[in-house]
């Protein structure tokens, strides 16, 4: 199979994955042995993939009661062709933006530098904390020459 139809065949395979619904993952939360209270438990969710700088990202929060962490995750937009030689390490400019939907507040943006290799990369951004009930909308761009970024986006709403 020549490059060009794997690609068309993981980008097809890759539109249907990003039409799939976002998953959530909850954490154990065990029952603390002298207090008996529970440690509060986090939620892991993912929005839709996006293509950018020829790769596949993704934006991702971390929710554990008041609190809120969005993570970005970039990985090759499929694999490799056989007998290819391993892809070029690529400079990403990462730009991840979250923000309090309704506050008037603005957004805190973080602009962090990284280096690709053929291994999923995971971008960290500052842990925001919230009332109960806030809606916080996140955002991750990619860039890297020639590309500009066209940011994915997720927005979580803390249910404490």
């Amino acid at each position: 199979m020549n490059r060009l139809a794997l690609l068309a065949v993981g980008v097809a395979g890759l539109t249907v994955l990003a039409t799939g619904p976002a998953t959530a993952t909850p954490a154990a939360a065990p029952v603390g042995a002298a207090t008996g209270r529970t440690t509060p438990t986090t939620v892991t969710t993912c929005g839709n993939s996006g293509l950018q700088a020829g790769l596949l990202t993704r934006l991702c929060a971390e929710v554990t009661g008041d609190t809120v962490q969005f993570y970005g995750v970039v990985s090759l937009a499929g694999p490799p062709s056989p007998g290819s030689p391993a892809p070029a390490t690529k400079e990403l400019s990462t730009t991840m933006s979250a923000e309090f939907v309704g506050s008037g507040a603005p957004p805190l943006t973080q602009d962090k530098p990284a280096l690709f290799t053929s291994t999923t990369l995971e971008v960290r951004g500052p842990v925001s904390t919230a009332p109960c009930g806030t809606t916080v909308r996140g955002a991750f761009g990619v860039a890297s020459y020639p590309w500009a970024p066209r940011p994915v986006a997720h927005e979580v709403t803390l249910t404490c």
